[in-house]
């Protein structure tokens, strides 16, 4: 197995890509994925199923970084869209496994707090 040298394109396209999105709409990504936390916070079974879903994602993307694999993004009657290359792969896996022992330690780990 060959495995080609990683360099640090991938990471100043990632860059480019997200800096050309407009204010208003990673404000809008950002409040919209709080909010949701929010709410996946307050149900601790949904915290549970969280975690199980981040830790099969970080797997799975650890997979196709370490294989080398590109994946493209097809959508029905338009085509390929977009690819998944390696290097999105891997940084997607370290953030879903972040987001898996966050949901993890909260889901299964801490004690729910006692109303009074």
């Amino acid at each position: 197995m060959t495995r080609r040298c990683r360099s640090e394109e991938g990471y100043k396209y990632v860059t480019m890509w997200v800096l050309a999105l407009p204010v208003w709409l990673v404000v809008f990504i950002f409040l919209y994925a709080l909010a949701t936390l929010y709410v996946a916070i307050k149900y601790r079974e949904v915290r549970k199923f969280l975690a199980g879903a981040f830790f099969v994602s970080s797997g799975t993307c650890w997979y196709l970084w370490v294989t080398d694999v590109s994946l493209p993004i097809v959508l029905p009657y338009v085509g390929t869209v977009s690819v998944e290359t390696p290097e999105i792969s891997g940084q997607r896996a370290m953030v879903h496994f972040g987001l898996f022992l966050l949901c993890f330690y909260f889901g299964f780990i801490s004690k729910p707090m006692q109303s009074k």
